[in-house]
């Protein structure tokens, strides 16, 4: 007879605890525990381990098996396509197009001639079918349900052929007999995806689950998901913009700082071939404020404006806003512009925003926003076939960065005919196309402030 046994779980961390208290001691949260009862057996089971072959470490390399999906960003986050029997977890917020990106892709795959069955346990299949009419994806042989019982969605799967693509919209819903929890808990969060991931290995299938976020960005329920997984994936975008952003988090089989990029229109997701021009298409010409940066985002080639506005305060600590970009790296360049560029910043409120939606983690970008910075101050307006990139150090240095070629490569291929680098940077500039080299921060104000305002003019004769 099995013995039931009574746990207290955190439903934000999934510690567990033998008694209830208020606060959470693993990660600090109030009133997340929640009493899950479990059955432990009462006795140690007499059956024997069985045995597995072991192999030797050297033997003979083999690529893993991938399927593409047909769509190239999807295809390019993902390395390459699915591999067979791997798992992979998507996150991102509500109604960012989450169950969308996955219908086209299992649509996609059923053109192939791949079997694929998408379970939905938020929507009725009515709901489905309704998107996919409007998609113009009712062609496709993509085998829908409206199921939330692990071990029946197992059952009803082993039946005939196995199918290449498995889409758990959302793994929140899905709840298994083997755990008395309620669903959308940690705990059966953390047995459904151990089911459906013990599934996936044995037959081969590929299996994506669809996670929800917490109100910081992080995927709900237990990281110990994340883990599990083969694969993190993370879609993002702006509600106020069309463009999205597929980013991979974690890949046991490819980059793991691969982006693809997606346009959202009133037929679905559109792919973004050449981002670049997408992100630039509207930008302003001769406006202050303005600085195009040339990033690299995983193996892509990628320019974006960089925005800036810097307004006097009324304010007695001023104000610091940035959209897309690390607020501390924002600090940490206007600290290096008041103490070696003589930039007076103290009593302005400075704004700072990334074009189009896109979130920039690369430190190449600190000289384009200290350009964008330095000419909405000083209200001159930045050379339009420029691009700029360089990492800013503390001691107010600009500092080279990796892939210079490419970056100089994709400006010139948009029309750019100048570029701000590094000094250090030691590249072949294209031809028809000039580089200014910069060795600080303070080079690149005097060379701003010479079209600018007298006061920022006077400040940067002096420090040059």
């Amino acid at each position: 007879m099995a013995a039931r046994t009574q746990n207290y779980v955190c439903q934000n961390c999934g510690a567990a605890y033998v008694r209830w208290s208020g606060r959470c001691e693993a990660c600090g949260e109030w009133n997340t525990l929640v009493e899950e009862g479990s059955t432990a057996p009462a006795a140690r089971s007499s059956r024997k381990g069985r045995l597995f072959a072991v192999e030797p470490l050297k033997g003979e390399p083999h690529e893993a098996p991938r399927l593409p999906s047909g769509m190239a960003e999807f295809d390019r986050v993902t390395g390459g396509g699915l591999v067979r029997g791997s798992v992979l977890l998507l996150g991102g917020d509500p109604g960012i197009g989450k169950s969308t990106l996955l219908l086209e892709v299992a649509a996609a795959f059923a053109r192939a001639g791949h079997r694929a069955v998408y379970i939905s346990g938020e929507e009725a299949v009515a709901q489905v079918r309704l998107r996919a009419e409007r998609l113009g994806l009712a062609d496709a042989t993509v085998e829908i349900a409206a199921e939330t019982a692990v071990e029946d969605i197992i059952a009803t799967l082993s039946q005939g052929s196995t199918p290449r693509l498995l889409v758990i919209d959302s793994i929140q819903t899905m709840w298994t007999q083997r755990v008395e929890a309620a669903p959308g808990t940690v705990t059966q969060v953390r047995g459904s995806a151990g089911e459906l991931i013990r599934f996936a290995k044995r037959s081969g299938a590929v299996v994506v689950l669809v996670g929800h976020v917490t109100k910081d960005g992080q995927i709900a329920g237990p990281r110990v998901v994340e883990h599990m997984v083969d694969a993190v994936m993370s879609f993002e975008g702006d509600g106020s913009h069309q463009f999205r952003i597929l980013r991979a988090m974690k890949n046991r089989f490819g980059p793991t700082d691969e982006i693809g990029v997606f346009e959202m229109t009133g037929a679905g997701l559109r792919e973004v071939a050449n981002p670049s021009e997408l992100f630039l298409s509207e930008r302003d010409l001769g406006s202050p404020g303005t600085a195009v940066f040339a990033g690299i985002e995983g193996t892509r080639p990628l320019l974006v404006e960089i925005q800036a506005l810097v307004a006097p305060t009324t304010l007695g600590t001023p104000r610091r806003a940035v959209v897309g970009w690390d607020p501390a790296r924002l600090s940490m360049v206007l600290a290096v512009l008041e103490a070696h560029c003589g930039v007076r910043l103290s009593g302005h409120d400075v704004y700072l925003n990334v074009a189009g939606g896109l979130r920039i983690q690369e430190p190449a970008a600190d000289v384009a926003a200290a350009a964008a910075l330095v000419s909405s101050l000083a209200r001159a307006p930045l050379p339009a076939d420029a691009v700029y990139f360089g990492e800013v150090s503390l001691s107010g240095a600009v500092r080279p960065v990796a892939q210079t070629a490419t970056r100089l490569k994709e400006a010139q291929k948009l029309g750019f005919t100048r570029a701000i680098v590094p000094e250090a940077a030691r590249t072949e500039a294209p031809e028809n196309f000039s580089l200014s080299t910069i060795a600080t921060l303070a080079n690149l104000v005097a060379d701003i402030a010479h079209d600018g305002t007298p006061a920022l003019r006077r400040v940067g004769r002096q420090d040059s």
